[in-house]
């Protein structure tokens, strides 16, 4: 990739004014960049998957969070399929409104990235989150890498015209599931609009450093669940065990512009589920202001 087209995406998800829509946030411009993180909070529309996309948005704007990932059909999920079909972009406008919640995301396992490019588009533009291929031996990961991001061009080409980012996640026995893949990915990205999801939960599976994996991603990281390798609800920050103040600090060190976003699979009942994404964010709180906010505030005294 040319240097020209790397400042390029340097600019484009580098800086952004916190209120600002999730696709301006992350194309403004390098003069935008603040001098403190603050860290943002979203969660997903799965971890209410049994309720309409009316409730599921209510209680994510109840609880707090300032952002919505909005989830296609993975696990029986209706809500992106159902917003599609029944509300249509200025619908999903008026619900987001109505709750003051931000569009961060759409969730695309199922159904493809093309599919719904256009609605994230006229809903206000956003990231799409999507895995990557089959896995690939170490001598082949960077040829592998550059087939990947070559079959990936029509989707990059739909991120430009949309107005929105295309983020592709790690995960178990996949192409990108290794810092070593991370650095693959990086180095061989040639697409603006193209970055990174990054899944705690996999990579602790895969053994390998969370923070290092933030590092390596850099401004190319679209999307951070806060996941971790745990059973039920201690899947998410502050119920299961891992210390989460390191993953912060590392956002922090890479300014990383997206909404940080409490996530499991396999979730309980709502009211469950609610119990534990509040404990989740008010953790995830504490871990911000005391590994991240009073430590930018000693820097600056």
């Amino acid at each position: 990739m040319i240097d020209a087209t790397r400042r390029e995406f340097l600019q484009m998800v580098g800086g952004a004014a916190a209120a600002a829509s999730t696709g301006r946030a992350l194309a403004a411009g390098k003069d935008a960049r603040p001098t403190r993180w603050r860290m943002r909070l979203s969660t997903s529309s799965i971890q209410y998957s049994k309720l309409p996309i009316e409730q599921a948005c209510e209680r994510i704007a109840n609880l707090g969070f300032e952002a919505i990932d909005i989830w296609s059909a993975h696990a029986g999920c209706p809500h992106l399929d159902d917003v599609a079909k029944r509300l249509g972009p200025e619908g999903l406008k008026k619900l987001l409104a109505k709750h003051k919640l931000k569009l961060f995301a759409f969730s695309v396992y199922r159904g493809g990235y093309a599919q719904y490019a256009e609605l994230l588009g006229k809903a206000g533009g956003g990231v799409a989150i999507q895995g990557s291929a089959r896995p690939a031996k170490p001598a082949e990961l960077a040829s592998r890498m550059k087939a990947f991001f070559a079959g990936l061009k029509p989707l990059a080409e739909l991120a430009e015209k949309h107005n929105s980012y295309l983020a592709v996640e790690n995960h178990g026995g996949a192409l990108l599931n290794t810092l070593d893949s991370f650095k693959a990915f990086v180095d061989a990205n040639p697409y603006p609009r193209v970055g990174l999801a990054l899944a705690p939960y996999h990579l602790q599976r895969a053994k390998a450093s969370v923070p290092e994996a933030i590092r390596i991603a850099g401004k190319q990281l679209l999307f951070f669940y806060a996941w971790q390798s745990a059973k039920g609800t201690g899947q998410l920050p502050g119920i299961g065990p891992a210390d989460c103040a390191p993953w912060l600090a590392a956002l922090a060190e890479v300014n990383y512009r997206g909404y940080v976003n409490p996530f499991m699979h396999h979730e309980p009942a709502p009211d469950e589920m609610s119990a534990a994404l509040a404990k989740s964010r008010e953790y995830l709180l504490s871990c911000y202001e005391k590994s991240v906010k009073g430590r930018q505030a000693g820097k600056q005294a």
